[in-house]
């Protein structure tokens, strides 16, 4: 690796690096940074999140400045954080710089006051495209003094819908600019961006395109339907100082589990569209401060969110695209530093695993849920050695040892360490001593697709049996290995005789042991299966329409009546 000095930036540059500790730039910035300082040429450069790209582009941007109070250069990125942390850097890369003003504008906060500080002069503008649109628009922002435009997560601006404004921003933008596009994926919508505002552009790619970042382990964990909650809480258990991010699809989803952990005492935060923009400010503060050790969030919320030291990241659902995967484990992993991207899934999303292992090249890995005594003894050896780096007070705290050791003179020093730990301690005891352990999902029974379902005798003969009619079939994503993962998690059917089999694209009609008739369809019309509840009932008899390779029925459809019935109001789709 190449040092800042040999790169060719000035000393004033150089002096502000060696403040902040910036000694040996990172691959992305010893490729960009010389091209930028020796070209006026395009670039499009592609790195993972977490690189340096803000250096990247920043440094020889700072070093070919004019002296003067005109905008010479604008970025733009998604989102008010990532404004924020870019604009603090480039001050900060610039200490030494004489002249230089660098103002962040953004959404959410008074336009009146960002006016200001552009009058008082400001050479770089760094901002989110509605707000930097604005502002060119009320003539604040006079684009005939640009001569650079740096996109910055391009990527992230186009999946939040930025693509129009981008367009009218770059179309008043002189033909003259050098134009920066920075982004972690290559995307097709990016190559038309790219080939519609951008001049022969130079490309440097660090690591291959659209792959996950190297210091990032991924993990997986398979449950049943309706325990992913509990695994949550044992892998955050299992895991004392972790501090990440844990995805969730919806907002709903987002607030209700965030709602759930704090309820059960752990250091939680909940950050998702409908969070005003000053509470999500409040929010990120504590978070960058580690007062919150959990943001639980979506990914739209999530973008922008620049913190390096991230220890895992959580997905409790899959994402639908394998990119979005990309994003949310890149947030871990980050400034040379290792991070684990953990995953907690069921049988139906088990053949995404291998599409994603494909995607970022990298093999994961399937954990076990850990036991209530493997939690137990991790927290233990925790406390143990938070209390060994306990840093003393002696001059405060003598003027209290007499009245402690008054209070605590009848206890054996055996008695003391037992209650003095259990303070801290019991919390985790009682809520794993009567406990069962969570059934494993063994790495043989969901090899995605390699394994055929094992054969076995049935002990029923076929009269024995009623056929299920469930409304989703394969174009729902539904297969026989989520049927039978569903039928053992529900413990009214756990174990249950399964017979014949018949998938269509829209429905699946099973058989089933008529001794589960009472349980069989209230039980099934109380999980969801892709977040959407489904009709279960008995069906007369069944055959096929080898024609269509559909179903038709013998008869007509038999609900079961239900003991009592749901109640009214009440929630369905529950797990």
């Amino acid at each position: 690796m190449k040092t800042f000095k040999e790169l060719g930036l000035n000393t004033h540059i150089q002096k502000s690096l060696a403040e902040l500790s910036y000694l040996e730039a990172t691959p992305i910035q010893e490729q960009a940074i010389p091209f930028v300082l020796e070209n006026d040429r395009d670039l499009i450069g592609l790195a993972q999140t977490g690189t340096g790209k803000t250096a990247a582009f920043g440094l020889p941007i700072l070093h070919k400045l004019q002296k003067n109070k005109e905008v010479q250069a604008i970025i733009l990125c998604p989102t008010r954080e990532l404004c924020l942390q870019i604009s603090k850097e480039i001050s900060s890369f610039a200490k030494y710089s004489e002249g230089v003003g660098v103002v962040a504008v953004y959404g959410g906060a008074r336009i009146d006051l960002q006016i200001r500080e552009i009058r008082n002069g400001a050479n770089i503008v760094v901002g989110t495209p509605g707000r930097v649109l604005d502002l060119i628009r009320r003539k604040i922002l006079k684009l005939q003094t640009i001569r650079f435009v740096v996109l910055d997560e391009a990527d992230e601006m186009l999946d939040l819908g930025f693509k129009d404004d981008l367009n009218e921003i770059l179309s008043d933008t002189p033909e003259t600019k050098q134009t920066l596009l920075f982004s972690a994926t290559m995307s097709p919508t990016i190559y038309s961006i790219a080939k519609k505002y951008m001049n022969s552009p130079e490309e440097i790619s660090v690591g291959k395109k659209n792959v996950g970042a190297d210091q990032v382990a991924h993990q997986y964990y398979f449950v049943k339907p309706g325990q992913k909650y509990e695994a949550l809480r044992r892998i955050v258990d299992s895991e004392p100082d972790i501090y990440g991010i844990l995805f969730c699809r919806t907002r709903n989803e987002t607030r209700e589990i965030a709602d759930r952990l704090k309820e059960d005492r752990y250091s939680t935060e909940a950050l998702h569209g409908d969070v005003s923009q000053d509470m999500r400010t409040q929010i990120m503060e504590k978070f960058r401060q580690r007062k919150v050790q959990l943001l639980v969030a979506t990914d739209v919320a999530a973008r922008g969110i620049d913190v390096n030291d991230l220890t895992h990241v959580i997905n409790y659902n899959l994402p639908d695209a394998n990119e979005v995967y990309l994003h949310r484990s890149g947030r871990t992993g980050r400034a040379q530093k290792s991070g684990i991207s953990i995953s907690i899934i069921t049988a139906r999303e088990s053949r995404k695993i291998r599409e994603l292992e494909q995607k970022t090249n990298k093999k994961f890995e399937l954990k076990q849920v850990p036991t209530g005594q493997e939690i137990c003894g991790k927290q233990l050896f925790r406390l143990v050695d938070k209390i060994k780096d306990t840093k003393v007070d002696e001059k405060e705290i003598a003027q209290f040892l007499p009245v402690i050791e008054e209070g605590l003179k009848d206890l054996s020093r055996q008695e003391l360490l037992t209650r003095f730990v259990s303070v801290e301690f019991n919390h985790f005891l009682n809520l794993y001593k009567n406990t069962r352990d969570l059934e494993t999902v063994s790495a043989g029974q969901f090899e995605m697709g390699r394994a055929e379902r094992p054969k076995r005798e049935s002990l029923l003969s076929e009269e024995d049996f009623m056929d299920v009619r469930l409304s989703i079939g394969k174009r729902d994503g539904f297969n026989i290995k989520t049927l039978f993962a569903m039928v053992n998690s529900l413990k009214e059917l756990k174990g249950a005789e399964i017979g014949k089999i018949k998938m269509s694209d829209s429905f699946t009609i099973f058989g089933i042991d008529k001794n589960k008739r009472e349980e069989v369809v209230e039980s099934f019309e109380s999980i969801l299966f892709n977040n959407k509840a489904f009709e279960a009932s008995i069906v007369s008899g069944v055959e096929i329409d080898r024609g269509t390779k559909d179903f038709s029925l013998k008869g007509s459809r038999r609900p079961i009546p239900r003991k009592g019935g749901r109640k009214a109001g009440g929630p369905r789709g529950r797990k």
